[in-house]
């Protein structure tokens, strides 16, 4: 018997699930990944907007950079976070 990686699906779906994503060609995989990344993205960009409504594009772009990158890498790549400016 197989342990499921997810409480919430069947052993069996789980299976069939992994076998497709055996099968699947590596291009697929990494066409997924960029799928995965961009939504992920997107829903961190709502959250930011959703957070400070009254900022502005760049100032959320500059905030989703400490989120993706962690505040030292940002502030190196982009400059100061929008509190220490």
């Amino acid at each position: 018997m197989m342990v499921t990686l997810s409480a919430d699906t069947s052993p069996h779906i789980e299976q069939m699930q992994i076998e497709r994503l055996r099968q699947m060609p590596a291009w697929r995989k990494l066409a997924l990944v960029g799928e995965m990344n961009r939504a992920v993205r997107d829903l961190a960009l709502a959250g930011l907007r959703q957070r400070h409504p009254y900022e502005t594009p760049a100032q959320r772009q500059r905030r989703l950079a400490d989120l993706l990158l962690g505040p030292e890498l940002a502030a190196r790549v982009y400059g100061p976070a929008l509190e220490e400016t």
